[in-house]
């Protein structure tokens, strides 16, 4: 199980340090995320000043922009990381497709299905020159002239990840993908239940030569106090999962454990802007189901015999990422990724 890290800086002038620091500390891969920055401009920074680092996109919104557009993206970026580069996709929600993007929110699953074969595609007619004809319900591209095409890179086999939750996209990971992003709100029952079966019946559906188990496992992010004990601590993680427990979307995360009549009430107070309201729904032991908590000469230890055989890479949740001075972190990373 390797240990990585997030983009926690999207300042474009002290990247370049950050990226630098990051990779000679050993994490294994950097991911930006899109919340308040495009998560694509950071990785084109770090591409040119690290080396050994893997970099990827945890994850982009899939529908607010082409499929062509993302493609040349990831072209570009795979090119200048020398073939380090994985593109992570997610869909978001119906809300923020429709209201923050103005895009249209339909059949999700099946139009990320098809965006990602549309992307590889256009990677294809430029590795190989082959005509482009690509066909779908929602998109088609069948225009590609020289004046357009990059052109032959490299490392043309640039990994897909995406973002799931419920068994549908979980399939569409297991049929097309080369890895799948955990979403953070989840615990091992709801891998091992739910994510998992759902990742093997969408690799039988592929029917792929060769493609005998979805690679790599689920990648994730954990929520980890710097403290075995930390009241206040445990406070602001209850509060977190209180938050994803409100959103339709990650309610049959509470179901797998039988708690699906939190989810009303937690999305009750949400309306209510109640809070600390929300936190208090959240028990000792929703929270211990949910997160993991281990002093830093412990963590490797103690998410390895939780999530052992259902990841294989970690980080830490971003809002409890430790500063990258604590002295506490070297060992911690030492003790992920110098491990196979």
């Amino acid at each position: 199980m390797k240990l990585d890290v997030g983009m926690l800086t999207h300042d474009l002038k002290t990247l370049p340090e950050y990226a630098r620091k990051v990779e000679a500390m050993g994490y294994d891969c950097l991911w930006s995320s899109e919340t308040q920055h495009d998560p694509y401009l950071p990785l084109g920074v770090a591409a040119t000043v690290t080396s050994r680092i893997k970099l990827g996109t945890n994850i982009a919104t899939v529908f607010s922009r082409s499929p062509m557009i993302t493609a040349h993206i990831a072209w570009d970026l795979q090119k200048a990381s020398g073939g380090r580069f994985t593109l992570g996709l997610g869909t978001q929600v119906k809300a923020h497709n429709e209201r923050r993007f103005s895009v249209k929110f339909e059949s999700p699953a099946p139009k990320m299905a098809e965006a990602i074969r549309a992307i590889r595609a256009i990677w294809n007619t430029w590795q190989t020159g082959a005509k482009l004809d690509f066909k779908g319900r929602f998109y088609t591209f069948d225009v590609m002239t020289p004046f357009f095409n990059p052109g032959p890179i490299e490392h043309p086999q640039i990994p897909i990840f995406i973002a799931a939750v419920n068994p549908f996209m979980c399939g569409v990971a297991g049929e097309l993908c080369d890895g799948l992003h955990v979403h953070p709100f989840n615990s091992p029952k709801y891998l091992r239940e739910v994510v998992h079966p759902a990742v093997e019946e969408g690799l039988r559906k592929s029917g792929a030569p060769g493609r005998t188990s979805p690679t790599p496992r689920p990648r994730s992010w954990w929520w980890a106090t710097r403290r075995r004990s930390g009241p206040s601590r445990r406070a602001m993680v209850k509060q977190q999962i209180a938050f994803y427990g409100s959103t339709r979307t990650y309610q049959p995360v509470l179901a797998a454990h039988g708690w699906e009549d939190v989810a009303p009430k937690l999305h009750k107070k949400s309306v209510e802007g109640d809070w600390a309201g929300m936190a208090d729904l959240i028990t000792d032991e929703m929270l211990d189901a949910y997160a993991v908590t281990a002093t830093y000469d412990k963590l490797r230890d103690a998410l390895v015999a939780r999530y052992g055989g259902l990841l294989d890479r970690t980080a830490l949740y971003q809002p409890y990422q430790p500063s990258l001075d604590d002295p506490r972190l070297p060992a911690a990373i030492r003790a992920f990724n110098s491990v196979s």
